[in-house]
């Protein structure tokens, strides 16, 4: 499995989750079991989980600042998800080029979004990066 496919299960298990209302690991082990036995992506599968759990308040918290002040319950799912995933992937992975993280969530956005999910996650995601260079005294990652 490569990871953009690691990350297009990902996506989906945060829109199952939330959809669902339950964050809990029984969803992530299933969707483990089912899609990563013999996987190369269990570690970065693991470790997403792991963020997502560890600092979900403090995503979400970016996500309405850098929204133009959109409520995370007014923003559809899907975006939501994807949103989470870059998010956690741009602030808390340094392993993984700001980049990359945007652009595999714009397409995960065209992929399963709206007409203007592309261009919305695109905003949103440009916007945590660049305060981020910032926080980094302008040191690119």
């Amino acid at each position: 499995m490569r990871r953009t496919q690691a990350r297009e299960l990902f996506m989906q298990m945060l829109f199952q989750m939330e959809v669902q209302n339950d964050y809990s690991d029984s969803i992530k082990n299933r969707m483990a079991k089912e899609n990563l036995e013999e996987s190369n992506q269990k570690d970065y599968f693991e470790k997403m989980y792991d963020l997502i759990h560890t600092y979900l308040p403090e995503i979400d918290q970016q996500i309405e600042k850098h929204s133009n002040h959109w409520k995370i319950n007014r923003l559809a799912k899907v975006d939501l998800a994807i949103l989470r995933l870059s998010i956690a992937e741009l602030l808390y992975r340094d392993d993984i080029p700001d980049s990359v993280s945007i652009n595999e969530a714009v397409d995960l956005a065209k992929k399963f979004g709206g007409d203007d999910s592309g261009k919305f996650i695109n905003g949103v995601l440009g916007k945590i990066a660049r305060n981020k260079l910032q926080d980094n005294n302008g040191e690119m990652k």
